[in-house]
């Protein structure tokens, strides 16, 4: 899929910004707090029907103003145009709309266009709780999976009824707890089965993207922690039944996963530097579109860079630009605030771009020679 042309309007900083897009690579440059990110989550909106930073939609909305609309045109491998628009007034449903018509569910419009967005804020992967970790996975699993994205439905609601229920004073109706209870252990296995096998196939990909990226530095690992590895879940969940309700909340299930995260056997979290950081989480990203690529519905993602050169050494930045520069990607937007980056990436192969300069909201493009250092 190619994002042709965006409209945006009042979103974040950007007021108003009409862009046609390349086909291959987009860069942005500016400095720091220009709005070269926003134009990025606006990009990201219209793939996911939200904001990947703000859950409140309203809050995207410009300061000063009611609502916002974002509008794509984009081409799919058969050449077929297809027209996404979102649209939302402050205090008011927003819209989505695919060729003119509503989605009676947003989730209908998950995996339409695949996506894959770097950005500084995924340090939280390493750094953040193991909400932050089934997250990536669920953002990937659902744009391929659409079945799953019900399963997590079923499995949050059966999980909420459940903490309901534990966190009553008085004794709760067992027959009810055992329903939900029920319910959570068959969506939790059928959504545990679906990220043990993205898991495993997504290790060897991360690995060899690191090792490309790290120049064979380091090794790294990823291994899926899960407490359907115990045994059956519903035995597993009902086997603490009396410390759930001590403590109000469910200790055990699918919601409780995490990916383990490691560099030479130690803890990334712990041993990793910024710069071998970055490069695990930039590895675990591109290995993502690698896996997307072949299972979405046979249409490339968009790529999304936002700053990902940044706390990394000229060894590493050179073998990234190599890796992006490749056929093996599709439509591609990157920002920096650092020129020189974008044109070794620009210099490195005779593909078509377009080069934006990002000041305050306003996003202009820049109509220029190529500058390649001698």
């Amino acid at each position: 899929m190619i994002l042709k042309k965006i409209s945006i309007l009042n979103y974040r900083n950007i007021r108003e910004a009409t862009l046609d897009l390349s086909s291959k690579m987009n860069c942005l440059i500016g400095q720091n707090g220009v709005g070269k990110t926003n134009f990025l989550d606006a990009v990201y909106y219209l793939s996911f029907c939200r904001s990947a930073f703000n859950p409140v939609d309203s809050q995207v909305i410009t300061h000063d103003q009611d609502f916002f609309v974002l509008e794509g045109t984009y081409e799919n491998e058969s050449g077929d145009s297809e027209r996404i628009y979102c649209g939302m007034k402050r205090g008011v449903k927003k819209h989505f709309k695919r060729n003119k018509k509503e989605y009676r569910r947003l989730s209908q419009h998950i995996g339409l266009i695949p996506l894959i967005f770097v950005s500084p804020s995924d340090s939280v992967l390493i750094e953040g709780g193991s909400e932050e970790r089934r997250r990536l996975m669920d953002v990937v699993i659902s744009q391929y999976d659409n079945p799953y994205i019900e399963a997590l439905s079923r499995y949050n609601k059966a999980l909420q009824q459940r903490n309901a229920l534990l966190r009553m004073e008085e004794e709760p109706d067992q027959a009810l707890l055992e329903i939900w209870e029920e319910e959570m252990a068959s969506q939790g296995e059928l959504i545990f089965r679906k990220r043990e096998a993205f898991v495993q196939e997504l290790i060897p990909i991360f690995q060899s993207i690191y090792q490309t990226v790290s120049c064979g530095s380091e090794v790294v690992s990823l291994s899926y922690v899960s407490h359907c590895q115990r045994g059956p879940l519903l035995e597993v969940i009902r086997r603490d039944r009396l410390k759930d309700r001590a403590v109000g909340y469910s200790l055990h299930g699918i919601h409780r996963d995490d990916l383990e995260m490691l560099i030479d056997g130690y803890p990334m979290r712990r041993e990793g530097s910024q710069g071998q950081s970055k490069t695990f989480v930039l590895a675990l990203k591109l290995a993502q579109f690698d896996f997307l690529k072949r299972t979405a519905s046979t249409t490339v993602p968009l790529l999304l860079l936002d700053d990902i050169f940044d706390k990394l050494d000229a060894r590493r930045v050179e073998q990234i630009v190599k890796l992006v520069s490749g056929e093996n990607y599709g439509q591609i937007f990157i920002t920096d605030t650092n020129r020189d980056h974008l044109d070794q990436i620009l210099a490195h192969n005779g593909f078509d771009y377009r080069l934006f300069e990002v000041d305050g909201g306003e996003i202009r493009e820049r109509k220029e020679e190529l500058y390649v250092q001698a």
